[in-house]
């Protein structure tokens, strides 16, 4: 009798933020080789449908265009879009933002942005995941995309850096919250990693600070797929002993 694959997503549904592009469309690419059934969630209908194309594995996925920031009532719409697919197995907030901000400028409004995008839209889709209906009474895996920043300082990096850790936080007292119910709470953390979001950052422009960022990462600088593969271990039941958990994808980065 063949042994089935622990990293196998077959009968999974998985939902995915930020999947129009970067991490969020190699982890949406990665789950559906692994035969997952994808909702798919991103700013633009068009590069969503680009992901959508990329995916094909059999099931029938969907795509959801949203932006956290602007739209109102999202999470009735959202909600109805998770009843008709339920119950879910998991989740990946990738979704995000990277402001460079130093603090004398930072204006009040940025912070709310960052926030509203890198943290409080993931706690109200987890609310959501989590209710009687839409939630697996099997377990679920929450992964949620921090950084080496909530670990590390970087100049003008602040805003970014307490919206990562606030994950990072939130995920261990979730992680013990919902632990009786066998849903995991674990964040990845990666270094930089050459995606459409690091390619507009400002040491790009600048020549000493790009090398000043790759002498950072020992191994170099990563590729979506590197911390996509971390995703789908974390989502699937060859993980079902860890949560709480910070997975650091980082090159060396930390090793510093």
């Amino acid at each position: 009798m063949r042994k089935q694959d622990p990293y196998s997503l077959v009968g999974k549904t998985i939902l995915i933020t930020g999947a129009s592009s970067g991490i969020g469309r190699s982890i949406a690419i990665q789950s559906a080789q692994k035969r997952a059934k994808l909702l798919l969630m991103g700013r633009d209908q068009e590069r969503l449908k680009e992901t959508l194309s990329m995916c094909k594995n059999g099931c029938k996925h969907q795509s959801i265009s949203l932006d956290f920031t602007v739209t109102q009532g999202w999470q009735n719409e959202i909600e109805q879009v998770l009843s008709e697919h339920a119950p879910l197995d998991g989740m990946v907030h990738a979704a995000g933002i990277s402001p460079t901000i130093p603090l004398k400028i930072a204006q009040h409004q940025q912070l709310l942005n960052t926030f509203e995008l890198n943290v409080f839209s993931c706690i109200k889709l987890i609310q959501l995941l989590t209710r009687p209906g839409i939630k697996n009474k099997r377990g679920m895996s929450f992964v949620l995309l921090a950084s080496v920043m909530s670990e590390a300082g970087e100049k003008g990096k602040f805003l970014y850096s307490m919206s990562k850790a606030a994950l990072v936080a939130a995920s261990r007292s979730l992680a013990l919250e919902y632990a009786a119910q066998h849903m995991r709470f674990n964040c990845i953390s990666p270094g930089v990693v050459n995606s459409p979001l690091s390619e507009k950052s400002v040491y790009r422009g600048d020549p000493e600070a790009m090398q000043r960022m790759l002498a950072r990462h020992p191994l170099g600088l990563g590729e979506v797929a590197d911390v996509a593969h971390a995703a789908v271990y974390l989502l699937s039941d060859a993980s079902k002993w860890m949560t709480g958990s910070n997975m650091v994808v980082d090159g060396g980065y930390l090793a510093q």
